[in-house]
């Protein structure tokens, strides 16, 4: 089970966008997220006329490190860890390290 997962709000811990909060729209691989918003970088998109793509220079987001994200806990209005621990049927459930509750509340 990953510590992150899609959909999640994190906030930048390190890097160039310190402090900036988002949503993960999907991964890159195991150590690398993409976050709305954050981490962008520009592309130069080559036109091409047969599949009606204009061409010029586009924004978009680039993969970010796990480690430099945390996940956002609304009660402290801060990042925070997340560790796991035994639920009451026996699987995982993430919680915050802070003050132990819950992440995923139903």
């Amino acid at each position: 089970m990953k510590r992150l997962k899609r959909d999640d709000e994190v906030v930048v811990i390190a890097g160039k966008d310190k402090g900036k909060r988002g949503k993960i729209i999907g991964f890159k691989d195991d150590n690398r997220a993409y976050v709305a918003g954050v981490n962008l970088v520009k592309k130069h998109i080559k036109p091409n006329p047969q599949k009606n793509v204009k061409g010029g220079i586009e924004s978009r987001e680039s993969g970010i490190h796990m480690s430099n994200l945390a996940l956002f806990n609304p009660e402290i209005n801060k990042g925070d860890k997340v560790s796991f621990v035994a639920g009451d049927n026996g699987k995982k459930v993430r919680v915050f390290r802070s003050n132990k509750k819950p992440t995923d509340v139903l």
